[in-house]
């Protein structure tokens, strides 16, 4: 399995950006699908973004669309997500996952079909 571990979380303004990071140990990191999730307060864990092996494609969540970008670095086995023009609805603490098998053409992505995980960094925007 691959160990996850996040960073780049903290609190800021309506209309700022963020990037997360994710790195990646263990595993062969090149084969999954990495993906970022995120769960704010009294919700239910939701996706955001995935990146397939080798980025041949990507995917994301109506909500984020045109204002998120992920990427990944396969030889730093770390991957990404940049986040622009936050809002308030962002808020949440966002995961970066791997897919349970690597090589995985699934097209759409559930948290069920993620078998790691990082410990969750938060992300805060205030209005």
């Amino acid at each position: 399995q691959v160990q996850l571990v996040e960073s780049g979380g903290g609190l800021v303004q309506v209309g700022n950006s963020l990037r997360l990071s994710c790195a990646a140990s263990g595993g062969t990191f090149s084969r999954y699908t990495m993906a970022w999730l995120r769960q704010a307060p009294g919700k239910e864990r939701e996706f955001v973004a995935a990146i397939k092996w080798s980025s041949i494609n990507t995917y994301y969540a109506d909500s984020v669309k045109g204002r998120f970008t992920i990427s990944r670095d396969d030889a730093k086995n770390a991957v990404y997500l940049q986040m622009n023009s936050l809002k308030p609805e962002d808020t949440a603490v966002y995961y970066c996952a791997a897919d349970r098998y690597p090589y995985n053409f699934r097209s759409s992505y559930r948290p069920a079909d993620f078998g790691s995980w990082g410990q969750g960094t938060q992300v805060t925007v205030s209005s």
